[in-house]
């Protein structure tokens, strides 16, 4: 399968110093659904750690869910210029790997596929 690349066309900081890790099967509380990312779930598990997680990934009932894959909410800071590869998209993100080697979460409005 051909690599999909992009690039960084505004900077990103991620704003997730302790990101939510799920695995599948996990039954997670539901605190929250507003925010300005559609298809996000604000999610919080058994010790107590929130985290947004893609509504597609869960199966929801009225104030828990159970995630239907691994997921990791990771976030990837990238500045202006930088280089991705694209290894998936969700409900206005995507999930990449700089060329260090780092991978997490950044937004498509940050990003131009090359």
């Amino acid at each position: 399968m051909k690599k999909k690349y992009c690039k960084v066309i505004k900077d990103y900081r991620s704003t997730c110093s302790d990101p939510l890790i799920i695995t599948k099967g996990e039954i997670l509380k539901v605190e929250k659904r507003e925010s300005e990312w559609t298809g996000w779930i604000w999610c919080i598990n058994k010790v107590e750690q929130g985290g947004w997680v893609p509504e597609n990934y869960l199966e929801i009932y009225e104030n828990s869910c159970k995630t239907l894959q691994n997921y990791n909410a990771t976030e990837l800071s990238a500045k202006i210029g930088e280089e991705l590869i694209i290894e998936k998209e969700e409900s206005g993100w995507i999930w990449s790997t700089n060329k260090q080697g780092k991978s997490g979460w950044i937004p498509l409005r940050n990003i131009q596929i090359i």
